[in-house]
């Protein structure tokens, strides 16, 4: 399995992915909260690599995983350019519109919650995409 991490300063995005392309655990969190969950995503599920974003604060918190994390967890960093973007059409196509928000073009629509979960998986999405 996979674990996507898609870190942030205020809030992270959290996404546990199968080779099977089955979604297993996708989660936005304070960020405090991060590594004690990565931790604990570690152990609750057989992660053999970690896919991280490689944009704001990337290198800062490949330190702390590394603290707590074993060292045979491969870390890979993935080019999250314009992730949120694609996050946010993601986010509609799993959780599609109800009511009068169909009536609203989806390029104006905004998700009525952190998608940094979203941006998780398709970060782990673009690492699985490198591999094939």
């Amino acid at each position: 399995m996979i674990l996507g991490f898609d870190p942030g300063r205020d809030k992270c995005g959290l996404a546990v992915k199968g080779k099977d392309q089955e979604i297993s655990y996708h989660q936005v969190i304070p960020s405090e909260q991060a590594i004690a969950t990565l931790k604990k995503l570690c152990q609750q599920f057989p992660i053999e690599t970690i896919v991280m974003g490689n944009q704001t604060t990337s290198k800062q918190w490949q330190g702390k995983i590394r603290e707590v994390i074993s060292a045979k967890v491969p870390i890979v960093l993935v080019d999250e350019r314009y992730s949120t973007l694609e996050a946010r059409d993601r986010y509609w196509q799993m959780y599609p519109p109800k009511g009068l928000q169909r009536l609203i073009p989806q390029g104006m629509r905004q998700p009525p919650r952190p998608i940094d979960d979203i941006v998780a998986i398709l970060l782990i999405e673009r690492y699985l995409q490198t591999q094939t």
